[in-house]
């Protein structure tokens, strides 16, 4: 029975440790037009409210919706995201970047900066010709990603700023 309750409180543990995990994606819209969206497997999570995930929100997109981007920004300069607690044993980080890469195109000035750790940590792109520093415009255009290794981090996005 001790080996059972044991292994009870190590899988409660577990479990609390994984529910503590959560981060926030927030929005800033300075352009006077659109509707900063944010996606993750094919779910619209936000349509401008900051969005707060109750553990790792991996795999995600945002984008402002000008009425010309598609469903997953297709046309529109977009932000894609993953923000994980750091875990050494399986890679997980969190990491950003905007995207050029077509179907992609640059349609507003699209920036983001981690904040609650990382603080200043961040990258915009301003224009179309701001690869391969301020966005992906190919598949190797690392130097434009950036990364933070802090626990429970948010991100904001900025559209026109």
């Amino acid at each position: 029975m001790r080996s059972f309750t044991a292994t009870l409180l190590v899988i409660a543990a577990a479990v609390a440790g994984v529910i503590a995990e959560s981060h926030t994606v927030s929005f800033t819209n300075h352009c006077g037009y659109g509707t900063p969206t944010l996606i993750q497997g094919g779910n619209v999570l936000s349509t401008g409210h900051a969005y707060t995930s109750n553990g790792p929100l991996g795999a995600a997109i945002a984008y402002l919706q000008t009425g010309r981007c598609g469903f997953n920004g297709e046309g529109c300069t977009m932000v894609e995201l993953s923000l994980y607690n750091p875990d050494t044993n399986h890679g997980m980080i969190s990491s950003a970047d905007v995207t050029l890469i077509p179907p992609h195109a640059f349609s507003v000035t699209s920036g983001f900066g981690f904040y609650n750790g990382c603080d200043g940590v961040g990258n915009d792109c301003t224009s179309a010709s701001c690869c391969p520093n301020g966005a992906f415009c190919k598949p190797t255009d690392y130097q434009s990603q950036r990364q933070c290794n802090v626990d429970n981090v948010d991100l904001a996005v900025t559209f026109c700023d």
